[in-house]
């Protein structure tokens, strides 16, 4: 069979070489999901419950091996990674603490003697994740499908081997049953494959818009299930009433954290222009304080980008924006003598037609968007194909919440940076997707909502 190496992003060393699946053991996990679902599917929401706790003591103990190998595949600063591990533990309690409620029956009063709506699970659900939060992005997922009585089996991405095979010894060590959950180490033809086969009823993707259009293309032919997350261009739009101290720390954490690798994060700065001028300058001071180095070193406020491959396309992105017209404010050239560094980037006069105004920007550049006024804002943040999330930060928090609801987005912030949280609803619209993971919602994606009527 194939294999392939996995890179340090940091000092560019091999870490690992990983052996793709044949196809007799992934059949041989295909088989095992099947056999364990009837028994897992039987088994009492608290019992679940019960074993999901488990797994996020099992997080919470393993936190400094999840950390380290974090970091070695794809660069994720320690603290950040450590802060990754506790909200997917969280989140596991979470689920573990709220399914009850969620999976209640809901009765609906009608002409019957009886009608009501039961959740019922429809067995083995295949999860295609990516690279840039490797336990957190699989766990919003995991977490609520366990305790539904799904199984589940990974397709990780190809740069973080070791974290997937970290959570399945964290899963199994938690005490919950072969086959319930397990990893499959195979490319995407093969990935194809698993997902044409009958003992997979539905398919989970975290990904780029390509990756997006081919798994769903795929799922629709075999009329299956699917919940898409893709890509997002989030529109920090700041009014003129802004509070520029809490707005410009939020703006630094959001673009830059993760090394600005986050579908959430902001990535086009929507700026009235009468408080402008005063943003840019106090932004650009912000960001020159992220230092890069070594994502072990507590001193280190930058991390590298998660491969060499995609700081290059970055950088494409940016040269193509500035010989259309962007005015390079800070950073926007690869940092010498690394494998995959890219300094906190900030790119002025972004105008459509350029990468940074059209394109998603997937690394640690913020492209600024002057408008004359609110109205102009609202239109500049919904002019893209894009619609994730977006933030407007603005002391009248009544007038920037009017505004809040005018973007076209899945979540939108209000004086807050755009995240995820187990208990809201998470996912987009327009390219970037459908369906949505966590809360009450994330938990019904991937049930069959069954009525019954008795008359």
């Amino acid at each position: 069979m194939a294999s392939y190496q996995t890179i340090n992003p940091f000092d560019g060393r091999a870490e690992r070489t990983v052996e793709q699946m044949s196809a007799a053991a992934v059949e041989q996990r295909l088989a095992a999901a099947e056999s364990a679902f009837p028994a897992w599917s039987a088994l009492t929401l608290e019992q679940r419950g019960g074993l999901l706790r488990k797994v996020a003591a099992g997080l919470r103990d393993r936190r400094d091996d999840i950390q380290r190998t974090m970091t070695r595949e794809m660069g994720k600063l320690r603290r950040e990674a450590l802060a990754e591990i506790e909200k997917s533990a969280a989140a596991c309690e979470y689920y573990a603490d709220h399914a009850v409620e969620y999976l209640m029956p809901q009765s609906i009063q009608t002409e019957a003697q009886s009608s009501y709506v039961i959740y019922q699970p429809i067995g083995c659900v295949l999860a295609v994740m990516p690279w840039n939060f490797p336990f957190w992005q699989v766990i919003r997922f995991l977490a609520p499908g366990l305790m539904a009585g799904n199984v589940a089996l990974l397709k990780h991405a190809s740069n973080v081997p070791g974290c997937a095979d970290l959570l399945r010894e964290v899963v199994a060590g938690a005490g919950i049953p072969e086959g319930v959950f397990d990893v499959l180490h195979i490319d995407n033809d093969q990935a194809a494959d698993v997902l044409r086969d009958r003992r997979v009823k539905a398919v989970t993707l975290t990904g780029s818009e390509r990756a997006g259009r081919s798994i769903a293309a795929n799922a629709g032919d075999q009329l299956k299930k699917c919940v898409m997350e893709l890509g997002g261009s989030d529109a920090f739009v700041v009014l003129e009433d802004a509070d520029l101290g809490l707005t410009i720390a939020a703006a630094v954490k959001s673009r830059f954290d993760n090394a600005g690798q986050t579908c959430i994060a902001a990535k086009r700065f929507v700026l009235v222009e009468s408080i402008a001028d005063a943003f840019v300058q106090r932004f650009v001071e912000a960001a020159k304080s992220r230092v890069y180095g070594d994502p072990q070193d507590e001193a280190t406020t930058l991390a590298p980008m998660a491969r060499a491959d995609l700081r290059d396309e970055l950088h494409r992105q940016v040269q193509e924006s500035i010989a259309k017209g962007a005015k390079v404010l800070l950073g926007c050239e690869p940092l010498a003598e690394s494998h995959a560094g890219y300094p906190a980037s900030i790119l002025d006069n972004v105008q459509p037609g350029m990468p940074a105004y059209d394109q998603e920007l997937f690394g640690p550049v913020a492209a600024i968007l002057r408008v004359k006024d609110e109205a102009e804002a609202v239109r500049v943040a919904n002019d893209t194909t894009f619609g994730l999330g977006g933030s407007v930060w603005g002391k009248d928090s009544a007038r920037a919440e009017k505004v809040a609801v005018q973007l076209q987005c899945g979540a939108a912030f209000v004086n807050s940076v755009v995240r995820s949280d187990a208990r809201l609803p998470f996912g987009g619209t327009k390219r970037s997707g459908f369906g949505r993971e966590l809360a009450e919602h994330g938990i019904h994606e991937f049930m069959n909502i069954k009525t019954v009527y008795v008359a």
